[in-house]
């Protein structure tokens, strides 16, 4: 079974963001990328699917500028056999990243989709919804728990219930949650072998779509600066804090 993985570049979950002084987007220059941590999630599981010999080959998909090719080539030390990139330099939101993954599924076949549930720059858990919608696959989202037997997969799912379980018939879709396994480091051995596995490079014209922003950014602003707490001496005096100095009442 082949497993398609879906990986994104994003700002490092360490780094300190800062806003361009002219508040047109976050400032970008000299801050150190990697791949986003629910995506390293999807590709553990994807290596370890192959390791358990469900998954026959693993191909790891990214849309974004040239220079995400360097997560493309961390998910191939992690352990994908091959990786297609879709290069583009405009900013790219879910709906353009589903319409090139929806297009590379109708090529590649996989029996599998991973991905991250959402990535933490934009936070706007989307991409794998609006893939199964534009293929017609069914998908498991938010995965705890990922077991394949036969043409069937059962995802246990994060609810806010609880855990709920689905089984789902392949192909199929899943997108990750925290709490499914624990990503491993990439050995050096692994990164210099990574350095001679195919990467292919497409356009989105190559796949016939365009990944042209919808949404234009107007403003970013960083947020409000947390103020200090304050003793009450009653509730009388809590109520009308509440509701004349935090309009929260």
């Amino acid at each position: 079974m082949k497993v398609l993985v879906a990986v994104k570049r994003v700002i490092d979950y360490n780094v300190k963001i800062r806003v361009k002084p002219d508040h047109s987007d976050v400032d970008l220059t000299n801050v150190k990328m990697a791949m986003n941590p629910f995506c390293e999630i999807a590709v553990e599981e994807a290596v370890r699917l192959k390791e358990k010999g469900v998954a026959t080959e693993i191909v790891a998909v990214t849309i974004g500028p040239k220079a995400a090719q360097e997560q493309l080539r961390t998910a191939l030390a992690l352990g994908a056999d091959r990786a297609i990139h879709v290069e583009t330099d405009e900013r790219v939101e879910s709906l353009g990243a589903a319409k090139a993954l929806a297009k590379l599924v109708e090529e590649e076949q996989p029996g599998l989709v991973i991905l991250g549930k959402q990535a933490i720059d934009s936070d706007n858990n989307q991409t794998g919804q609006m893939l199964a919608a534009l293929t017609g696959l069914p998908q498991g989202t938010f995965a705890s728990a990922v077991n394949v037997e036969g043409d069937k997969v059962q995802v246990t799912r994060e609810v806010d219930g609880g855990l709920q379980t689905v089984e789902l018939t392949l192909p199929a879709i899943v997108t990750t949650d925290l709490r499914l396994n624990e990503p491993r480091y990439a050995k050096l051995p692994d990164i210099m072998k990574a350095k001679k596995k195919p990467l292919d490079v497409k356009s989105p014209a190559d796949l016939g779509i365009s990944v042209g922003s919808r949404v234009k950014l107007l403003k970013v602003e960083p947020p409000a600066e947390r103020q200090g707490g304050v003793k009450v001496g009653s509730v009388d005096e809590l109520v009308d804090k509440l509701k004349n100095e935090a309009k929260v009442l």
